[in-house]
C-alpha cells in the first residue's frame, strides 16, 4: 500500500466518531493508529508478528511489569529531558539533575526529624551513612524540607514487593533540621536486574540488550514554594554505573564513597564492621508559575503510615 492508501483507510477509521470525543485523546490515538499502520507497511509485520506483538503487551500486564519497560524502552529518560527543556526555557535554573522514579516507591513511609535509621537491622550489608543540605539555588538551607529515600536490600530486593522484608523496610521521609541538614543510617543496596524469566527482558534479549540497573538510591524532595525534585543517585563502584538499562544515570547523581575500617570510628558510628559514607547535597529550584512544581501525578502504591 502507499502512503495515501495508508492514511485514507486511517482516516475513515478516525471519522467513525459518533459522539462526543476527549479531543486530545482522539487526536493522539488517531495519530498512533497512523504512525503503526506505516510501520506494519515499512517492516511488512505479518499477522503472526502483529497478534504475538498484541499477546506480549497482555502478557506484560498481567506481570506488572509495564512501569519496567518503559523506563527500558528510554520513555521515562525522554519524559524527563523535555521536562528539562521546559524548564530552562522558562528561565528556571540550577537545582540537583532530575532522573527517573521508577516504578518501586511506597507512599506512607514513618517521618524523622532531621536524621533516620533506615534500615531494620537484618540486613548484614555494608553499613552506610548519607548526609547533606537542601538548600535553593543562592545555597540558603530550607529547613523542614522532605526527604523521602527508599532503596533496595543488599539483595536487590525492595519491601512492600519483597513481603519477606519487614514495612518500611529501607524506607523513610527525613524532615530537614534548621540548616536544611539530613542525615540517615542505612545498608549499601545491591543492583538487580529485570526479571530473567518476566516479559521486560525477553524483549530486551531481542534487542540484544541487558536488563542491569546498578546500585541506586531514590529521593523525592519537596518544600514549599519549591519544585519538588524527583531523582536517584548511583553508587560509583558499581560496574553498570553507566550502563544502566534504565537509562537513569546523569552528570551530578553519582557522589564519590568514602570508606571508613578506623575501629575508633567503627565505635563511634556504632557498628561492628567497615562501613560507607556519602556525602550529598540537593538544591531545589524556586516554582515557577505555568510548570509543574509536585509530583508528576502516575499510579503509585501505598501503606498504611506508622510512626517512627
Amino acid at each position: 500500500m502507499n502512503k495515501a492508501q495508508i492514511k485514507n483507510v486511517a482516516g475513515r477509521i478516525a471519522a467513525t466518531q459518533s459522539g462526543p470525543a476527549n479531543e486530545r485523546v482522539k487526536a493522539i490515538v488517531d495519530r498512533i493508529v497512523l504512525d503503526l499502520f506505516n510501520v506494519i507497511e515499512d517492516f511488512d509485520v505479518t499477522p503472526e508478528e502483529f497478534w504475538s506483538a498484541v499477546n506480549y503487551l497482555s502478557e506484560l500486564g498481567k506481570a506488572n511489569e509495564s512501569a519496567l519497560l518503559a523506563p527500558g524502552l528510554g520513555f521515562d529518560h525522554f519524559l524527563d529531558l523535555r521536562l528539562d527543556e521546559k524548564e530552562q526555557a522558562a528561565g528556571m535554573e540550577g537545582g540537583t539533575p532530575r532522573t527517573i522514579e521508577g516504578p518501586l516507591y511506597v507512599a506512607g513511609a514513618p517521618v524523622c526529624q532531621g536524621e533516620a535509621r533506615l534500615d531494620d537491622g537484618t540486613d548484614n550489608g555494608e553499613p552506610l551513612f548519607m548526609n547533606g543540605r537542601v538548600t535553593d539555588t543562592k545555597g540558603n538551607p530550607i529547613a523542614g524540607a522532605q526527604v523521602e529515600v527508599w532503596h533496595a536490600d543488599s539483595y536487590g530486593n525492595y519491601s512492600f514487593f519483597d513481603t519477606s522484608q519487614s514495612p518500611f523496610n529501607l524506607r523513610r521521609t527525613i524532615v530537614t533540621d534548621a540548616d536544611g541538614c539530613y542525615l540517615f543510617r542505612s545498608i549499601m543496596p545491591s543492583g538487580y536486574g529485570c526479571p530473567p524469566d518476566g516479559p521486560t527482558q525477553r524483549l530486551l534479549t531481542l534487542l540484544g540488550r541487558h536488563g542491569r540497573r546498578p546500585a541506586h538510591i531514590h529521593f523525592f524532595v519537596s518544600a514549599p514554594g519549591f519544585r519538588t525534585l524527583t531523582t536517584q543517585i548511583n553508587i560509583q563502584d558499581d560496574p553498570y554505573v553507566d550502563d544502566d538499562f534504565a537509562f537513569a544515570t546523569r552528570d551530578g547523581l553519582v557522589p564519590d564513597v568514602v570508606r571508613h575500617a578506623d575501629k575508633a570510628l567503627l565505635r563511634e558510628k556504632g557498628v561492628d564492621r567497615p562501613f560507607a559514607a556519602i556525602a550529598f547535597d540537593f538544591t531545589l529550584p524556586h516554582a515557577v508559575e505555568g510548570l509543574p512544581s509536585g509530583l508528576i501525578e502516575r499510579p503509585r502504591a501505598a501503606a498504611e503510615a506508622e510512626v517512627a
